[in-house]
Order: structure tokens, then C-alpha cells, then sequence
């Protein structure tokens, strides 16, 4: 049992909390070993909210650091993790692993810390995105839910569930403070999207991705699927992978992949979250003069045939206008740092499209379209928002080389140059997966179709333009598989993850 540092009287004087407090996230050192001994150990407390905490040590500067060694100071050593040295799909194995021997050696504390669990993961967008998705792999009989420390750029997980999108304190009364959020805060689902990408394969040599080709550490089944899968197309790859915010296409990603890209050449000039967000900014403003740095020749509607799926088995073909320079398929209300693109529908609006809410646990993914950045302004006006598309369950895009030789992509803030081979396609599809829990203050912004507090009515005074509709289409609906979808290679450089 780790034994409280000293400096706990006079944190307990200051936050009113007594020692008690701390003793809600402490869990026991026999539980927390490599290999846990299948015996009962007598403990004086059972943890309230026992938390296991990963921090990419990596993320935010220094911020990082800092708050890795603030976390180990307060809590058992042991169940703190940098992620810099140990992958979370290591450590939850491990860890279910000895609840599970403790468990049927009949330790009722193992079985109340299962059902108390609560994870904390701080970094960026994609560092809580790694997390999320060794959790939805472990296929556990309940998932802990996951509170997100804002350590990156854009932020938008932590923000859309009240966590805030600047970086926090790292000091002892910071992150005391949190713990109280995490202790209070309210168990919200999310959707999770599976994505399959799949392009012609070299006439030889490796399946490796086709050069320059560098894809998102979440697609990362960079293999021909195997002889039997329902995916297996004779000479093409197959890639795999999730995400729980957006995808998206075009300018607003090639602005993403040119902040990376950037980053990944001078990391030395990226050191803290103020100087990553004014270079974003000054990177995204050429989007301002979108016609010089992304031509027609690829806009969406040049380069993509799009479909979605918005009842079960029923394709649609969904029309694309033509200055739509970029397209962002949306689960949670907050993209590009907080900004909402679907915004609200008025009630006129939703019946004559037929929209619904937009819930980040009703198996839909809004769908919104965008110029250039004078069109992403609107996203300042408090009832502002984008081209709105559609809302589907499925949706799936065709691109094929037009006059433009590649397009830009993006998941939850991981940018890529796709090329567009010659005479090739290039597919990309969305389904739902499944769901996983995260933990919202009450701040949250996002909306759950579960939560009886999460208002319903759509506000019938909010005035907007409508500019699109789409058609109908169909054909069967099948499933996607995803193993092991969210694995990171050992020799990926974590810092790169927004």
C-alpha cells in the first residue's frame, strides 16, 4: 500500500478535503504487480473511484512530464503510466488479468475495484484515442469510463465532454482538483466508428502502403486481409481502423497535414500548446485563399462519388456541391478546437430533412460540407454551422484520379496525403461498431439519447440556410470486423500524436 506523501495535510487544509479524499483513488500494491499472488490481502479501505492513469509524457511540452511526476507524488506509483515507456493494452491486460485470479480466489475487493474502475488518459486527441480503442479491443464485460486531460492542439474529446480544451495545470492543487471532477463526473456513451480503406497493391514486392503513403497509427493493418475474409479483393490492400470524433476530407485536412508535417521536421519550435495553436492558425489561413492552394480540380465532387446509408440496407447516393472543398463526417460536437459545424436544426429544418438530434450515441455521423475558411467563419455566429450533408449509419466514398493526383484525409486529428493511382479507386468506408463509456462534468456539451436530462427539443427560433438535399439509393447492408484496429508500432514517436 503506498503511504500518503506529507504534503497531503496542508492540500486537505486548502481543497477542504480530508485525508479520506485521496483514499477514494488508491488502489492496492498487491493488485497493481506484475503477477499478482492469487491471495486475499487484508486492506483497511475499499477505493470509492479507483483510477488507473496514463499520461503521454510527450504531449503539451513539458506540461507532460510535469504532470506525470504530479500524479505519481499523490497516487500509488503503480498505477500511473507513462505511456513514452508502456503501451495501455499491456498494462489493462495485465491488470484485468490479476482482478480476474484474485477474483476467483474469491477477493471481494478485486471485485469492487472492476466495478469502480475509472481510467484517466493525458495528451492529445490521439493519445485518448489509443486508449478508447484498446479498450473497445479488450471486449471487457464493462468498460471503464475514460476521463481525457487536455494536453494536445485541437483538443475536441476532452472539450465535448467538459474537460476543457486548454492545457491544465500540472501543479499538486491542478490536478487534486481534477481528481474531485473525475470523482463527481457522469458515465456518457460514444459511438465508435470502424473504417475501411482499400486500394490497388503493388504489382510487387511488399504490402506495404504505397509510397508516400504514411496512414494514421489507427490504420494500422497495413497487410492483405486473409484468404477467406469477406473483404479479401484479389490485388488490394485492405486497411483498417476507428475513430470516435470525425473523419474528414479535403482543405481542412490538407491545413492539418501541413501543421504535421511541420511539426514533424522542427519539433524543437513545438514545444508548448500556445505556440502549436498560432502556427496552426497562421498555417490554416491559406485556406482564406483556398482557390491557389486547393483548385477545383480537387474539390470533392471532382474526386469522390459518396453514398450513406441512413436506414438499415438502403444506399443513397448523396450529391455533392460543387465549391465543397472539404467534408467532415462528424460524432461529436466539437472539431478544429471546439468549433460545432452541424450546429442546431430548427424544427422545420429537421422535419424536412429528416434529422434527428445530433447524439453522440445514436449510431449517426452528421455529415457537413465546407468551402473554404470565409464559409468556416459562420462557425463563429453562435447559430453558425456548415453545409449540412446528411446523417447516416453508413457512409462510403469512391475517389478516383480526376485532374488531381492525390487528396488529403483526416481521423480525429491525424492527417495523411492519399494518392489517387491512375485508373484505380480508392474506397473508403464508415459503419458503426460499437460504444465505449467516457466520463462528462457538467459542462459537457455533448448530447445522449440515453440521458433522460439531455434536452430534446430542437430550437424552433434558430434561423439557417439550407443548401442541399440528397437521393435515394440501396444495397445489403454487411458488417465490418475490426481486430485489433487501434494498435500502435513500438517504433511510432508517440510526441507526433495531436
Amino acid at each position: 500500500m503506498c503511504n500518503y506523501p506529507k504534503q497531503f495535510e496542508a492540500m486537505a487544509t486548502n481543497f477542504q478535503f480530508d485525508s479520506d479524499f485521496f483514499k477514494n483513488f488508491l488502489i492496492p500494491d498487491y493488485i497493481l504487480r506484475p503477477e499478482a499472488e492469487a491471495k486475499v490481502e487484508s486492506v483497511p479501505y475499499v477505493p470509492n473511484c479507483p483510477v488507473l492513469v496514463f499520461i503521454n509524457s510527450r504531449s503539451g511540452g513539458q506540461l507532460g512530464g510535469s504532470l506525470l511526476s504530479t500524479y505519481r507524488s499523490l497516487l500509488n506509483e503503480k498505477q500511473v503510466f507513462d505511456l513514452g515507456e508502456e503501451a495501455p493494452d499491456a498494462v489493462l491486460r495485465r491488470f484485468f488479468l490479476n482482478l480476474e485470479k484474485l477474483k476467483l480466489n474469491g477477493d471481494a475487493i478485486a471485485v469492487e475495484i472492476q466495478k469502480r474502475l475509472r481510467l484517466i488518459v493525458a495528451g492529445g486527441d490521439g493519445t485518448a484515442g489509443w486508449l478508447l480503442g484498446v479498450v473497445c479491443d479488450l471486449k471487457l464485460s464493462y468498460s471503464p469510463p475514460i476521463a481525457t486531460v487536455p494536453l494536445g492542439t485541437g483538443n475536441n474529446l476532452p472539450f465535448a465532454f467538459g474537460w476543457g480544451k486548454r492545457n491544465p495545470g500540472t501543479d499538486l492543487n491542478a490536478v487534486i482538483s481534477f481528481l474531485d471532477q473525475v470523482l463527481k463526473a457522469k458515465e456518457m456513451k460514444i459511438d465508435n466508428w470502424h473504417i475501411l480503406m482499400r486500394m490497388k497493391a503493388p504489382a510487387e514486392g511488399s504490402c506495404d502502403p504505397i509510397a508516400p503513403l504514411e496512414l494514421p497509427h489507427s490504420l494500422h493493418a497495413f497487410h492483405r486481409v486473409t484468404e477467406g475474409d469477406e473483404h479479401n479483393v484479389e490485388g488490394c490492400l485492405t486497411f483498417r481502423g476507428g475513430f470516435w470524433n470525425y473523419f474528414s476530407m479535403g482543405m481542412d485536412a490538407q491545413v492539418s497535414y501541413a501543421f504535421h508535417s511541420e511539426r514533424k521536421m522542427h519539433p524543437e519550435k513545438f514545444k508548448n500548446q500556445l505556440v502549436n495553436q498560432s502556427t496552426y492558425a497562421k498555417i490554416g489561413s491559406t485556406w482564406f485563399f483556398a482557390p491557389l492552394f486547393h483548385p477545383s480540380s480537387m474539390n470533392i465532387s471532382q474526386i469522390a462519388k459518396v453514398e450513406i446509408m441512413k436506414h438499415h440496407g438502403d444506399w443513397q447516393t448523396l450529391p455533392i456541391p460543387p465549391g465543397i472543398r472539404s467534408i467532415v463526417c462528424l460524432n461529436l460536437p466539437s472539431f478544429s478546437g471546439g468549433f460545432n459545424p452541424w450546429g442546431t436544426p430548427n424544427c422545420r429544418r429537421q422535419r424536412d430533412r429528416d434529422f434527428t438530434p445530433p447524439y453522440v450515441d445514436d449510431g449517426l455521423l452528421e455529415v457537413v460540407g465546407f468551402r473554404d475558411a470565409w464559409h468556416g467563419l459562420v462557425l463563429l455566429a453562435p447559430s453558425g454551422h456548415g453545409t449540412r450533408l446528411a446523417q447516416a449509419h453508413r457512409i462510403r466514398f469512391e475517389f478516383q484520379k480526376g485532374k488531381a493526383d492525390h487528396t488529403f484525409m483526416r481521423i480525429d486529428g491525424e492527417p495523411w496525403k492519399q494518392p489517387l493511382p491512375a485508373n484505380e479507386s480508392v474506397m473508403v468506408e464508415i459503419s458503426h461498431l460499437g460504444q465505449v463509456n467516457m466520463l462528462a462534468t457538467h459542462s459537457c456539451i455533448s448530447r445522449s439519447v440515453n440521458d433522460p436530462s439531455t434536452p430534446s427539443r430542437i430550437d424552433e427560433d434558430s434561423e439557417e440556410d439550407c443548401e442541399d438535399d440528397s437521393t435515394q439509393g440501396g444495397e445489403e447492408f454487411r458488417k465490418f470486423g475490426a481486430a485489433a484496429t487501434f494498435k500502435i508500432p513500438d517504433e511510432v514517436d508517440i510526441s507526433q500524436l495531436s
